[in-house]
């Protein structure tokens, strides 16, 4: 798909069959060492957007969906946890696509969702699966990890891509979309440098045994690159790293 806004370098890119990377790098000017935020768009009969962004980058993430597909088509918005760069935009994106609906943990509902979003979210329960059209979404709930009481992820399961949150983030604003090299490094260099931002609460091991059971071929990073190869061993590596 490519650059869908030359001024801030926004971009789209399919990382998995019908799953499209939009990412924003933000220069190192604006943010130390540079940074990219990344949502993930699912083009299906219901399409799902996982992470709106930040309130103020709603144009660009507005403007990379529309290139994928028209707003209207939306039903999803889906995150991992309550924070601005996963939902800040949540509102707006409601005001633009009016089929559209949060989807979110019973959790995470409770505690902020029905409070703050404009329409009312539809929740799904732990381990629970939403069928999409070609693709099917299993919800995992994962307090702690890294962080957050609401946090979970989502496992498409037709494309075996982990939407994975703020796990494997990566520092820096130059990325490629996809990789097979390594993005545990990268991402435990950043960790510490943010003082370490996982909660290592005492069931984090069994959390991310978890989701290394799924076996996932693709990563999907809020931050960074996305990663293409043996999600399950990196998963565990991480589990290692944080012991």
């Amino acid at each position: 798909m490519g650059i869908t806004n030359r001024e801030s370098g926004t971009r789209v890119d399919e990382i998995a069959e019908g799953i499209y990377r939009i990412s924003t790098p933000v220069p190192p000017q604006n943010f130390p060492g540079g940074f990219t935020f990344n949502q993930f768009l699912i083009d299906d009969d219901e399409p799902l957007l996982y992470h709106t962004g930040l309130r103020r980058m709603f144009p660009l993430v507005q403007e990379a969906v529309q290139s994928v597909l028209p707003l209207a088509r939306l039903r999803h918005l889906a995150f991992s946890h309550f924070e601005a760069d996963e939902c800040g935009a949540l509102n707006e994106f409601l005001a633009a696509a009016p089929n559209a609906a949060p989807l979110c943990g019973q959790l995470a509902a409770d505690v902020s969702v029905r409070d703050v979003a404009d329409r009312p979210p539809r929740t799904i329960a732990n381990d629970a699966e939403l069928a999409l059209g070609r693709h099917t979404v299993r919800f995992l709930h994962t307090p702690h990890v890294p962080h957050a009481w609401e946090c979970g992820t989502m496992f498409e399961t037709h494309t075996k891509t982990l939407l994975c949150g703020d796990l494997f983030t990566q520092g820096g604003h130059e990325h490629v979309p996809l990789t097979e090299s390594d993005i545990l490094a990268p991402s435990e260099v950043t960790r510490q440098m943010f003082s370490n931002y996982f909660a290592c609460a005492p069931q984090s091991q069994q959390m991310l045994e978890r989701l290394a059971e799924l076996r996932p071929s693709t990563l999907a990073c809020m931050h960074g690159a996305s990663f293409r190869g043996d999600g399950a061993s990196l998963l565990r590596n991480l589990a290692a790293a944080l012991q």
